[in-house]
């Protein structure tokens, strides 16, 4: 459905803007309580802002770590599907958070790829089929105070070689 949805946008609107203003809206991600607030043009970069309220507060009144889980949880993968293209699948792997500190108040994290990165992705995937990439971005306070370190790892493959893959999985041994 979203996909369908993401080729009729693409007639009106670019790329940033249907990733900025189509991941604010689905309820699955707007339950985060996150926000994306910076998107640029080349999909590169992403901020995302989760300000403390009513729906995420925790016993304590801090924000609830869930909240800064799943707000930040989605962004990577989808964010290089759109970089990388169909040519590619992608995957979340793995994810944790260690947290450092409350959240008291609003917070931010910065979603980054560099030429580098898209440059080891292709080298590693046009010769092992597949790549596991980690990515570590930080939750920070209004101050640059570090409140939660997450750790993403995320799978990218060849489509033809991740196709093979699975029918290989799905012979029956002898």
């Amino acid at each position: 459905m979203y996909r369908t949805i993401t080729k009729i946008a693409k007639r009106f609107f670019t790329d940033a803007q249907i990733y900025k203003y189509g991941f604010n809206w689905p309820p699955m991600y707007r339950r985060s309580t996150g926000r994306l607030i910076t998107v640029s043009q080349d999909l590169m970069y992403v901020k995302i802002k989760i300000p403390l309220s009513i729906k995420n507060r925790n016993f304590i009144g801090t924000i609830f770590g869930g909240s800064l889980f799943s707000a930040t949880d989605p962004i990577y993968m989808i964010q290089l599907m759109n970089i990388l293209g169909n040519n590619y699948v992608v995957w979340d792997k793995s994810a944790t958070i260690n947290f450092k500190r409350p959240a008291k108040e609003t917070v931010f994290a910065e979603f980054v790829f560099s030429e580098e990165d898209l440059n080891l992705i292709k080298t590693k995937v046009s010769k092992n089929g597949e790549f596991d990439l980690v990515k570590t971005p930080n939750i920070v306070d209004k101050k640059g105070t570090i409140i939660a370190e997450l750790s993403k790892t995320i799978y990218v493959a060849d489509k033809t070689y991740y196709k093979e893959k699975r029918k290989q999985k799905r012979k029956p041994s002898a």
